[in-house]
């Protein structure tokens, strides 16, 4: 498909070229079972956190009820751009349409975003529970955790309002080749054929400060939530409190660790190559590593799971007998 074809009569491009991971035919064949699977298990992984937390009254507690939301949120980011990409894996033209890329990057950092103020809301759960044991109930109510909730779907979505409305405006007249497996910022930015310092700074402005306020505020309640576990004599409770903050604070890790690489080190959007690995990092690894952090390392959330797989398992011989 020739860039001429891709322009309509005003000369502003109406779809995009994404080149994903231009290789030799039977690699990018691997590629696409490789990455078909991960994303395959991925949604088996969330989507069983979810069950559990909803089949089990045991779990209808602020703490679980975060993590089922923050499930459902790993589904729709890991499914905002990775059907997409396995589509373009195997197809010769390899295209988006302008609105499409548009609606694909305002989706994606948006629940980014999200997943930024889910954590935090995590940590500040984790945080009354540990350092406010006595007025954990009646500060941490099923009225307030589902105004976080609200909170955190909403804030995502609002934060990159703005962003997306700056880059609908930002004008393409061509080039069209996007050298990344989905509609990133930069790669877009690199597109334009005029200097838009406004969006830059804008979307620059908004990003790093979702980045490092939800951050530091994670890094300081996961510092008193330690100093507390700490101070508790060595037993079940304090390796229980230890247990899931350490999940909690490994899953905060893996997000920040590769968002920062992307979005706050300078010169990774120079090289092309670590600009796809590390993306792909945080698109398909974190929401994928997740379930099993938190299923393995909790054990309230095994004993569900283990009831709900085991309650499946022997409903099969039952009907086979029939």
């Amino acid at each position: 498909m020739s860039l001429s074809e891709t322009s309509n009569s005003s000369g502003s491009v109406s779809e995009f070229i994404l080149l994903g991971f231009p290789c030799r035919r039977d690699i990018q064949i691997l590629l696409f079972v490789m990455f078909s699977l991960i994303y395959l298990l991925t949604l088996m992984g969330n989507t069983s956190i979810i069950c559990a937390v909803w089949s089990s009254r045991k779990l209808h507690t602020p703490m679980y009820i975060l993590l089922a939301n923050f499930s459902f949120l790993e589904i729709c980011c890991v499914s905002s751009d990775v059907p997409k990409m396995l589509a373009n894996i195997i197809s010769q033209t390899k295209s988006i349409s302008y609105a499409g890329c548009l609606l694909q990057f305002y989706f994606f950092f948006s629940m980014c975003a999200a997943e930024g103020y889910f954590l935090s809301a995590m940590s500040f759960d984790r945080f009354l529970a540990i350092c406010r044991p006595l007025h954990y109930p009646t500060i941490m109510t099923h009225h307030l955790c589902a105004r976080l909730v609200v909170f955190c779907w909403a804030g995502g979505f609002l934060s990159i309002l703005m962003p997306a409305v700056l880059m609908s405006r930002v004008p393409f007249c061509g080039p069209n080749i996007i050298d990344h497996f989905f509609c990133d910022l930069g790669p877009l930015l690199a597109l334009s054929c005029a200097p838009v310092p406004k969006t830059t700074l804008t979307c620059a402005t908004v990003s790093s400060l979702i980045i490092f306020i939800t951050f530091l505020y994670i890094l300081g309640s996961y510092t008193f939530v330690l100093r507390a576990v700490f101070r508790v004599p060595a037993g079940s409770g304090r390796n229980k409190a230890f247990s899931t903050c350490a999940s909690h604070f490994l899953v905060v890790s893996l997000f920040y660790g590769s968002v920062m690489v992307m979005y706050v080190s300078p010169g990774s959007r120079s090289h092309p190559g670590t600009q796809k690995f590390v993306t792909l990092f945080y698109c398909m690894a974190t929401p994928f590593f997740n379930p099993l952090i938190y299923s393995l390392r909790n054990k309230d959330m095994k004993d569900v799971l283990k009831k709900v797989l085991g309650t499946s398992s022997k409903e099969i011989p039952k009907n086979t007998d029939k």
